[in-house]
């Protein structure tokens, strides 16, 4: 599905994590690297580079110029820094996926995202 206005996830991306055999703190995370992957994708196609290359700054830029995100949401400095580092921190466990995968970041779909985290969940209760 294609999303015709910015949201956090689709209904299907939603779905997807919500099956997922993770707790709800690891849900939280996924969510959010599902969003950044987003937010990193768009960055990266305007800055012309790789999404490992965005920086704290370009991101923060570009939510500062993102009309979309603004209509939806009242923001300020703070959430604007807040906000930039979520996206920031979300490109650790994506570089995890995708070296494990061998893919480029950009290339990740939802479904291998998610299951990189239900590894990762696998992995630390083991």
């Amino acid at each position: 599905m294609m999303q015709t206005d910015r949201e956090f996830l689709t209904p299907e991306e939603a779905v997807k994590v919500d099956a997922a055999l993770l707790s709800s703190k690891e849900k939280f995370a996924t969510r959010l690297a599902i969003y950044a992957l987003r937010c990193l994708r768009e960055i990266s196609q305007q800055q012309e580079c790789a999404i490992a290359s965005v920086t704290l700054d370009q991101i923060t830029q570009w939510i500062e110029q993102d009309t979309r995100l603004h209509d939806k949401l009242e923001i300020d400095s703070s959430f604007t820094s807040f906000f930039s580092r979520l996206v920031m921190s979300s490109m650790k466990p994506l570089d995890r996926i995708s070296q494990e995968l061998q893919i480029p970041m950009a290339n990740l779909t939802v479904d291998q995202v998610v299951a990189g985290f239900e590894k990762e969940s696998q992995v630390k209760r083991e």
